[in-house]
This record gives structure tokens, sequence and C-alpha cells, in this order.
């Protein structure tokens, strides 16, 4: 990890970083036992509630015969939000920003800081990870060699933001915590459905059924319901490839300096693959035209991109308006 000139001298943690210690640390006699076969059973029940669901990827507007449905935490936590934004999003063209490439160039740069040899600069890595990806060959490499004077300081001056909060909170990663930053996970159900996404961060590791890995999620911003679900999504991704499933998840609030951690049951990852055959169930029932799009007002209705005509959020945001504290 470290070139052998460099000595190595004891860090002093602040309160912050040692909540971390705190939160994600374990005694070997405090970590769960899985039974082998619960991946099994998870596949099988995710393969059952998935099965019926088949046929519909091919009635979807656009679809190619064959084509594979790929799921992911984003997709299911809009689809069990408001339908109609759903809807409304998914007719618009993708495009990069800065507030969406923020995201991509923070995880990039606390990748490298973990590695880094040299005392690690925050600004200094986002720099080195806008290089680094503005020579990749994907849409975000082009958004990058062609965005303004402008979206690039603004860039770097919010990814920088979010790789400084991010060191001044967690204490130096060692490497026999094993960290791995923005770990893809990937499990394929009926060769049609493919369950993806990847982690923010991963501590530690099982030992044969004895749990010991913690999944983490980097937020900026507040508590949202959605945030405890993503990560459940992808610890029944992980418990499936692995056999073992991580021992926590913890949501890290990275303006707040706190945690919101939630330790992996059986009955959390069976909850977990019935919300996900419910939301494909939702988003194939929207892609067929199966049934109309129901609405969910809330503080969402601001952004959405169907406001103008859904009397629903014209109904909410005239009622908000209304609120002294809006």
């Amino acid at each position: 990890m470290c070139n052998s000139a460099r000595v190595e001298t004891p860090v002093e943690l602040n309160p912050a970083q040692q909540d971390v210690l705190a939160q994600l640390g374990a005694n070997r006699d405090e970590r769960p036992r899985f039974d082998a076969v619960l991946r099994h059973q998870l596949r099988r029940e995710l393969d059952d509630g998935l099965e019926p669901l088949v046929d519909l990827i091919d009635q979807r507007k656009d679809s190619k015969p064959g084509d594979s449905m790929f799921v992911s935490k984003h997709m299911l936590g809009r689809v069990m939000g408001c339908e109609r934004r759903f809807v409304a999003e998914e007719a618009e063209a993708f495009a990069w920003s800065v507030p969406i490439a923020r995201g991509t160039i923070a995880h990039k740069a606390i990748e490298l800081s973990i590695h880094w040899r040299r005392e690690p600069e925050p600004l200094v890595l986002v720099d080195e990870s806008i290089s680094r990806l503005s020579e990749g060959t994907d849409g975000l490499a082009d958004w990058l060699q062609e965005a303004t004077e402008v979206e690039r300081a603004e860039l770097r001056a919010e990814a920088n933001d979010r790789v400084v909060k991010f060191l001044e909170c967690f204490p130096p990663l060692k490497p026999g915590w094993r960290p791995a930053t923005e770990s893809r996970l990937r499990l394929e159900i009926h060769d049609r459905f493919v369950l993806s996404g990847k982690v923010d961060l991963a501590l530690g590791q099982a030992e044969g059924d004895l749990a010991g890995k913690v999944l983490i999620d980097l937020k900026t911003g507040g508590f949202a319901p959605q945030h405890l679900d993503d990560l459940r999504f992808y610890a029944l991704i992980e418990t499936i490839r692995l056999g073992t499933p991580p021992r926590r998840l913890a949501t890290y609030y990275l303006d707040q300096g706190r945690f919101l951690p939630e330790d992996v049951t059986e009955n959390l990852l069976f909850s977990t693959v019935a919300r996900i055959t419910d939301g494909v169930a939702r988003v194939l029932d929207l892609a067929t035209e199966a049934r109309p799009a129901t609405t969910a007002p809330g503080p969402a209705c601001r952004w959405c991109p169907a406001k103008s005509d859904c009397d629903d959020g014209q109904r909410y945001l005239s009622e908000d308006e209304d609120d002294p504290d809006w």
C-alpha cells in the first residue's frame, strides 16, 4: 500500500472518525452466522416471483425479442414512489450534467485516496479522477471532454466538497479491512432479468458462515426511506453471490457526519425479494401500458417533469405554497 520510504505514524482520530469505528466494528462473538442454504432459498423465491413476468419483457415498447431487463436500486426507488413521475422521467433522454457527474467523480477520488501513496489532497484526487475518466469511451468521458470551463469548475468544487468530508469523517482505511470502492454486483435471473449496481464502499469479509462485511452508501443531504432499500438491494445480491450475507448496512450522510446503520437479517433479505418482485411488476405494467400510472404527491413534485399537467401535483404544490415555511 505504501512505498518503503514512508514512515507510518499514529493518526489521532477526531470524534466523527471514532464514531465510524464504533459503528462498523464488531468482535467475532458479536457477528451473526447464517445457514448455507439461505442463498438457495432467496434465489428460488426470486426465481418464482419473477418467472410470471418474463413474457412481459418482450411486450415493452421498442423492445426486441431476447432483450434483458436491467434492474437497479434507482429504478426500484423511483417506481415505488410516484409512478407518474417515473414514467415522465423514463421518457426523457438521459444527459450528463454537473449534479449527475459529481458523485461519479467524487467516488473515483475516494477510491484513489485509499491507495494513494502520498498524503491525500482532495482537490488533487478530484483532478486525477476527472483526468482518468475523461480518457474513457463512455458518455461521461464525452461530456467531460466537451464541458465548459464553468461546468468543470462547478464539478471540481462540488466533488471536492464530498471528498473533503469523506476524509474528515472516515479514519484512514487499513489494508486489513479489505476496503473496496465502487464494487460491482450483478445477478441474472431467468437469463432475462439483470440486477446490478455498485456499492460505494465495502469493508471486511465473511469467514465461512460468519458474517463480517459491511456495505456503505455515501450520501449528501438528508434522510429518505429509499436509502435503506438501496443497501438492502445490494445485500440481497451479495448474499446470493457469496452465500454469507453482509453483517451490517450503513448509509453515511457526509453533510451531517452521521450513520444510519442496519443489521442484516433473514427477514430483511426475504422482504427485499418481495420488494424487487413488486417493483419489477410495476415497471412492466407501466411499460406495457397495462394500467395508468398512480401518483404520490410530495416534495419531489417541485422537480417533476410532469408537474405542468398533473392535477394531484399541482394541488400539492398550491397547498405547499400556502405554508408560511415553504
